[in-house]
């Protein structure tokens, strides 16, 4: 094992350890530092693209927010992502789904995942 290896090893986040899959409909719970005060900021959408793997993952997070769409990238073992909650599974056929963007209102709507 090298010594990048063994760095990403100490630095992986253990409340990340758990299976995301695109589509998901998430909560992620970032810390948030304002002045000397560090709060907790929640950003709720759906996971439309995973990228990487290991320490090195990231999340791409889609939401609107009033009647405008929002994304952000999230590293999954980032220092700053306190946790990661998965509300609903929806069952998608796409590893990205990029096309969310153009959607709007009954066209966006994905299918909830059978269980």
């Amino acid at each position: 094992m090298n010594l990048i290896d063994t760095l990403e090893a100490e630095n992986q986040n253990p409340a990340a350890n758990m299976t995301l899959s695109i589509g998901d409909d998430v909560r992620v719970h970032v810390r948030i530092k304002d002045g000397e005060k560090v709060r907790i900021q929640i950003f709720e959408g759906i996971v439309i693209a995973a990228k990487g793997s290991g320490p090195r993952a990231t999340i791409t997070v889609r939401k609107n927010s009033f009647g405008v769409g929002v994304e952000r990238v999230f590293p999954i073992h980032s220092p700053t992502v306190d946790k990661i909650e998965v509300k609903v599974g929806h069952s998608v056929r796409r590893a990205k789904l990029y096309y969310l963007r153009e959607r709007s209102g009954k066209s966006a709507r994905l299918k909830d995942a059978q269980n």
